[in-house]
């Protein structure tokens, strides 16, 4: 999905301009290097074990390199069935389409924002953006193609989206993803690896 002019202000509002930013150019994925970042990884301290001795990715190095708030809320709660909201329980389907305007058919992706959208619209494809950011870019699995219905909670009301800690949320992802991969037979690691 192509980030458009008209949905940069949300981004910003939300502390997460610089990271849309990023994912529109091309990253390049060492895999040798994550490879060995990953065998040097200890799960028990979060760092890497060098040569030169220990290091790791700190909050600091979300903030720089990422650009995402580091102050504010934590981001948390999960949303344990799909079928139904936690809050009131209202099905998540139709808290969806009043969202996004429309249920999503199988496999369907938003398009290329209406030269003549009206802001209601904007607000739509900023949404969506913003979900896919958080579920590809920041907390990412292996699926690398579906976006989690557990952020919808956070882009119900986009101008609050500044308050959360977004930083913060992304390393600890990092951290569960480097400890998953690092104790399993696991193959394929997920999360925010921009920041290796």
């Amino acid at each position: 999905m192509p980030m458009h002019e008209r949905i940069i202000p949300y981004l910003e509002r939300a502390g997460l301009y610089h990271l849309a930013r990023l994912n529109s150019q091309w990253f390049w994925l060492d895999e040798p290097m994550v490879s060995a970042f990953i065998e040097r990884w200890r799960p028990e301290t979060h760092t890497f074990h060098m040569p030169f001795g220990e290091c790791t990715v700190t909050l600091q190095d979300v903030a720089f390199q990422l650009g995402l708030p580091v102050d504010g809320e934590a981001v948390s709660g999960c949303l344990g069935e799909f079928e139904t909201y936690m809050e009131g329980g209202r099905p998540a389907w139709e808290w969806f389409q009043d969202l996004f305007g429309e249920l999503p058919p199988p496999n369907k992706r938003f398009s290329v924002l209406p030269p003549d959208a009206n802001e209601e619209t904007v607000r739509i494809y900023a949404r969506a953006y913003i979900m896919m950011l958080l579920s590809t870019q920041l907390f990412g699995d292996k699926s690398a193609n579906r976006v989690h219905i557990q952020w919808l909670p956070f882009v119900v009301n986009l101008d609050d989206m500044e308050r959360y800690s977004w930083g913060s949320a992304a390393l600890a992802w990092l951290y569960r993803c480097m400890c998953r991969v690092a104790n399993r037979n696991v193959t394929n690691l997920a999360g925010p690896l921009q920041l290796l």
